[in-house]
């Protein structure tokens, strides 16, 4: 990461008219490195994929996918497989990276940036910010997305997405904001019962020492962004950036103006919402709603 622009970015989109990066999608990139990597591993071990599939728990169809790129393997496969081949770490070295690659592209770069952030601001529109949501909320997002996501996509980003949560237990913890409009405390995707726990889970990450959760009524007349969603990160390289994303589309701001505005907008929202423990009060009463 150079010191005067984070990652080379500078301020640019992660999706553009030509698609996805190639190097985004299983058959090429990281994907395919590991799974040639495997394959190496196994003919080194004399181990044909029907028995090595057999120790490791998956079908020699399932471990074919692996080595040739066309599937995104599991943390769990990756363990399993460093251990059957006595690879001594070859393979979960690059576990990180190959969750990563179940993000969709136009987030891989936020993800990179928030897994080793040293604070994060976050300001949720439309739904529960990801890091927020349980595994049921998180998977009635991706089941109504339109187009519709074929059922192994939905599970490699559901597992992506409970992933990122492990940012909670990092050490040093980071500094952790959220604004979340009401009105998505209301919105009960995936039914009342699914949307109940995920307010039960905001309400139980609410209470951790590095966490602080605010709630903006949909009755304040003033909103200092009315303009969308967006994210601060703060680097481990010392940098602010910012992340916004609509319809698919996602930008990472480096630009130091348009880093500011959007900090002075996350500054005055915070000033605007309940405070915390109002915050946490109308989480306990929403709940009862529920």
């Amino acid at each position: 990461m150079d010191s005067s622009e984070p990652m080379g970015l500078g301020e640019r989109g992660a999706r553009d008219d030509a698609g996805p990066r190639p190097e985004d999608e299983p058959g090429s990139g990281v994907v395919t490195a590991f799974g040639r990597q495997l394959k190496l591993l196994r003919v080194r071990a004399g181990l044909e994929r029907s028995e090595f599939g057999n120790r490791v728990g998956y079908a020699g169809q399932s471990v074919a996918s692996f080595e040739q790129g066309r599937r995104i393997p599991p943390p769990t496969f990756i363990d399993r497989a460093d251990e059957v081949l006595d690879a001594g770490g070859v393979l979960t070295a690059l576990k990180e990276e190959l969750a990563r690659a179940q993000y969709p592209a136009y987030f891989r770069d936020a993800a990179r940036l928030e897994a080793k952030a040293t604070a994060l601001n976050v300001y949720a529109v439309y739904a529960a910010p990801g890091l927020l949501q349980t595994e049921g909320y998180a998977r009635a997002v991706f089941r109504m997305q339109r187009p519709l996501l074929p059922d192994e996509v939905i599970e490699q980003r559901l597992e992506a997405r409970m992933l990122r949560q492990g940012v909670f237990n990092r050490r040093p913890a980071p500094l952790m904001s959220f604004v979340i409009e009401e009105a998505v405390l209301r919105r009960p995707i995936g039914g009342l019962k699914t949307l109940r726990g995920t307010l039960e889970q905001i309400l139980l990450i609410g209470q951790m020492r590095n966490v602080e959760v605010q709630v903006m009524p949909i009755a304040r007349e003033d909103n200092a962004a009315l303009g969308g969603p967006f994210t601060l990160i703060d680097t481990d390289k010392g940098h602010r950036i910012a992340y916004a994303e609509v319809q698919d589309d996602s930008r990472l701001y480096t630009d130091t103006p348009r880093v500011r505005e959007l900090e002075a907008r996350y500054g005055i929202l915070r000033s605007q919402a309940l405070t915390p423990s109002e915050s946490s009060a109308f989480v306990v009463q929403l709940m009862g709603e529920a």
